[in-house]
């Protein structure tokens, strides 16, 4: 099918063109013209950019008419349709002949190769030479102002000025003004086979009616004038008989049925449609009129600024069924959004539909980096999956960002029509192009997003992600292609000697920027979140007064509390002459997280703690430790002492100093410390760090290897590879030893006669059993208590503890107590049978 089509954009590889009744095609670059793809070629086997060939936007700008041919229509995955053109004229003319070729004929053509007097033009007909002579072109060259010289591939608008040698040679024209007043008329020799869009003839109105006008032109044909083409300006006002200047705009290869405008744009060859401004697509309309419905095709509406406005049936109402007629009669009113603007039909289309009126996003232009859409799966593919946003809108998650971790078989995490949650972290309108990223530590980041060089200010702490790991360091990427370094000695507070067995591609990362250059695009990061760098640190620590060490590490000493600070406690040491100040941080109090946290809260000024052991003497801060593992350790000699003490496979007691996205560092009495990297921290897949650990944790570590020159060694966290060999007796010691320090908090509160609600809580130990009242069943099967042993308290138990039982609220029941949140006061029973017997 041949068709009248308007530039609409222009991007490195294709053209989209729009075509009449609000379509939309394209036209790849190898479709462009026969001398085009071989320099194409030509450029692509030699691997070096060629001076001859053009780029599409040095030859095109949106706007331009081009006659095409309908090569292919496809449809995509989502069911849209996408129609594949040509504007090559070995297709668009192949109905042409030489023996047809008349002078006044309007034809496209384009250069081919360009010679000293002028240019070889290839306008398709087969056995024709056509030439556009030198002077006949200044005019034009000047007019488009595109250099000094027309270039291969250009696509040009010509009238055949002479024909010789029975159409063998012609000679062309592309005059503006001769291109301008070029009509059709009989004597041309125009027949149904070869007649082409974009000629405009002069035509007799045969019929008027309500959907169009029936025309007819050239003596013999007909066709037709849709109601999207009468001249705005006159309306429907046609009478039979009357004579009008037309423009043909298709014509159907099989039927040979002809459509016309009669829009004023189209009537002078060489010119240009109407255009909308940019800042209209998207625009809400609060008050449409309708000016006419057409109960196959849609309805014309006239918007609040006299423009007029299309919108298809499908976007009427929600459902085809759900459309009504009586709704959209003349000067009736409508909220509707402007979706689009059709070049060739002078109007913009418009959708009166909810979702689309209050979608977020309708084009590329309304996508910013850093947004989070909403998206369907449409495709996986092996460089990633592509994401539907909108209709209008695809992007493409490269393979990197589908997961956290990079993912081997996407196909089992996600589905085509899956609904997904992404994070733009590029998009380029022009070149309708979207990238997106499903990292749920990037998707769900707070921190500020950095898309420029000039965005990022020293001290600025951002996510990123590693794209490369070498011996220098890591190279962070971040949005709009923005990337940095991050120096080895900025990698983490410990040494890494290895960054690219630490850090792998696609990791996402906290960064802070120490130093920017936007000229130079160069970016200077840090893992290291401290505002002091490394240097400065060291300075500190060495300007220090160093004072006598006193205590020895796994010395034991008796302390009194003097001060509680927001980290720990201030204690002196008793039976010192000197009345020595040292430090208890609130994660040396127990071994168990919890029981710190609650010892902290209940300790008072002047408690006396028996036992603690000196973990660290620097002379002007001593470290002090109440972790029963790490004393236990010390005196039964399971400890190194230097690194010439370690071997492979030893079992050492220690305490998480410092967590990591790419693993944890654990600290060791004599301050022997190692890194258990991220792939050996659990047996348990591991997707964020700080979900496995926290800093202060009591861990065992198993010694993987060491690199003794560098005071180095890598440590395996996980259970199965941890363990003395008889796990279970570790654990009852683990939990004797839990239930003994509750117990010795349970008796620092009774001591005090304190009947607060933490002592409450110290009194309900797990196996406790309980009268309790049902005050609430939740959505979720979960069930919330009350009671006079319980008051102040949350009291629950899950779906699955509530066993067999349907209770209601306000019911009794017994109840075993499981365990218990001092600090959140909350309290998790059983109701389950076998459970309460015991």
């Amino acid at each position: 099918m041949l068709l009248l089509g308007c530039i609409k954009e222009v991007s490195v590889y294709e053209l989209v063109i729009s075509l009449p009744n609000g379509l939309s095609g394209f036209v790849l670059v190898t479709q462009i013209s026969e001398a085009y793809s071989k320099l194409l070629s030509k450029e692509v086997a030699q691997g070096e950019l060629l001076q001859d060939l053009r780029s599409l936007s040095d030859m095109y700008s949106p706007g331009m008419l081009v006659r095409c041919i309908v090569t292919s229509v496809e449809k995509s995955a989502d069911g849209r349709r996408s129609i594949k053109l040509s504007i090559d004229p070995k297709k668009v003319n192949k109905g042409l002949n030489a023996s047809e070729l008349a002078s006044g004929m309007l034809l496209s053509g384009f250069v081919s190769s360009v010679e000293d007097h002028g240019y070889l033009i290839d306008i398709g007909v087969s056995g024709t030479h056509a030439f556009l002579p030198r002077e006949k072109a200044q005019n034009y060259i000047k007019a488009v102002k595109r250099g000094p010289d027309l270039k291969i591939g250009q696509n040009l608008n010509c009238v055949i000025a002479q024909v010789k040698n029975e159409g063998r040679v012609v000679h062309l024209s592309v005059d503006r003004s001769e291109v301008a007043a070029s009509l059709a008329t009989e004597r041309q020799n125009w027949t149904l086979s070869n007649l082409l869009p974009g000629l405009v003839v002069k035509a007799r109105v045969q019929k008027v009616a309500h959907c169009g006008i029936k025309l007819s032109f050239l003596s013999s044909f007909t066709g037709i004038v849709d109601f999207m083409h009468v001249d705005p300006e006159k309306s429907m006002n046609y009478s039979p008989d009357q004579v009008v200047k037309a423009c043909i705009l298709s014509i159907h290869p099989t039927s040979k049925m002809v459509r016309l405008t009669l829009r004023q744009a189209f009537l002078r060859p060489g010119g240009s449609p109407n255009q909308l401004s940019s800042d209209r697509i998207g625009a809400v309309v609060e008050e449409s009129t309708v000016k006419a419905f057409y109960k196959q095709f849609g309805a014309v509406f006239e918007l609040d600024d006299g423009t007029l406005a299309f919108a298809r049936l499908k976007h009427l109402s929600k459902t085809r069924k759900s459309l009504k007629p009586g709704a959209f009669k003349t000067g009736c009113k409508h909220k509707c959004r402007i979706i689009d603007y059709s070049l060739m039909d002078e109007m913009c289309i418009v959708s009166l539909k909810y979702q689309i009126i209050e979608a977020r996003f309708l084009q590329y232009q309304d996508i910013h980096t850093g947004d989070v859409v909403q998206g369907k799966v449409l495709a996986l593919k092996p460089i990633g999956m592509q994401v539907k946003v909108t209709d209008g809108i695809k992007g493409l998650v490269p393979s990197m960002h589908l997961a956290d971790v990079i993912l081997k078989q996407p196909e089992k995490k996600y589905s085509v029509g899956d609904e997904v949650r992404c994070r733009v972290l590029e998009c380029n309108p022009a070149g309708r192009k979207l990238i997106l990223t499903l990292k749920k530590s990037l998707v769900q980041s707070k921190f500020p997003v950095l898309s420029s060089y000039e965005d990022a200010k020293p001290g600025l702490i951002t996510h990123g992600f590693v794209v490369c790991a070498r011996e220098f360091g890591c190279i962070v990427k971040f949005y709009n292609d923005v990337k940095g370094l991050v120096p080895k000695n900025e990698l983490s507070s410990e040494p890494v000697s290895c960054p690219d067995k630490v850090f792998h591609e696609g990791q996402v990362v906290k960064v802070m920027i120490l130093k920017c250059e936007p000229q130079q695009e160069r970016l200077l990061l840090s893992f290291r979140l401290s505002n002091k760098p490394a240097l400065e640190e060291k300075k500190e620590c060495s300007s220090k007064k160093k004072q006598e060490v006193k205590y020895q590490i796994g010395e034991m000493v008796d302390v009194k509390v003097l001060k509680k600070k927001d980290n720990g406690l201030e204690v002196s040491i008793l039976g010192d002459e000197d009345n020595t100040i040292a430090t208890i941080p609130t994660v040396h109090l127990s071994d168990f997280v919890a029981t710190c946290k609650l010892l902290w809260q209940c300790l008072q000024e002047g408690d006396i703690l028996p036992r603690v052991m000196c973990l660290s003497d620097k002379g002007d801060c001593i470290i002090l430790s109440r972790k029963a593992a790490v004393i236990s350790a010390v005196q039964e000699e399971q400890v190194v002492r230097g690194f010439s003490d370690i071997q492979p496979g030893l079992l050492l007691t220690g305490f998480v100093r410092n967590v990591m996205p790419f693993g944890v560092f654990v600290e060791f009495p004599f301050g022997v410390t190692g890194l258990a990297p991220k792939m050996s921290m659990s047996d348990k897949f591991v997707t964020d760090t700080k979900d496995h650990f926290v800093v202060g944790q009591t861990v065992i570590a198993k010694v993987m290897s060491i690199d003794e020159d560098k005071q180095r060694m890598l440590l395996n966290l996980k259970v199965s590879e941890c363990s003395s060999g008889d796990s279970a007796a570790e654990s009852f010691a683990l939990l004797n030893q839990y239930f003994m320090e509750m117990k010795e908090i349970k008796n620092l509160l009774r001591t005090r006669g304190e009947l607060n609600m933490v002592q409450g809580l110290c009194e309900l130990e797990p196996g406790k059993k309980l009268q309790l009242i049902v005050q609430d069943v939740k959505e979720d099967g979960s069930a919330l208590f009350s009671g006079s042993c319980v008051t102040g308290l949350t009291v629950t138990a899950t779906r699955y503890h509530l066993g067999d039982k349907n209770i209601v609220p306000g019911e009794k029941t017994k109840a075993l107590v499981l365990h218990v949140d001092a600090l959140a006061s909350k309290v998790y029973v059983s109701l389950r049978e076998e459970l309460l017997k015991q």
